[in-house]
């Protein structure tokens, strides 16, 4: 029981982390877009695509999702997250 009750108040606590980490991302994405885009015009539109739906999940509260799709084109884009 008590393991179960630290696990909660953990991951209740943890989520303005990962809502603070969803910015940087869209940043670190806007940056890299504008200072080097792919030169493939289909992965830059993924690229686009995906940081949209990242703020649409950021600004809907589930940040853990935003995180993932962040990743998602940062990862195309050749940026470590």
């Amino acid at each position: 029981m008590r393991r179960l009750l630290s696990f909660a108040v953990a991951v209740l606590f943890s989520a303005p982390l990962w809502a603070m980490h969803c910015p940087m991302d869209m940043a670190k994405i806007d940056e890299q877009v504008a200072a080097n885009p792919p030169s493939d015009a289909a992965t830059l539109e993924r690229v686009k695509q995906l940081r949209a739906e990242g703020e649409q999940l950021h600004n809907a509260g589930d940040h853990a999702q935003s995180v993932k799709v962040l990743g998602e084109a940062l990862d195309l884009l050749g940026v470590k997250s």
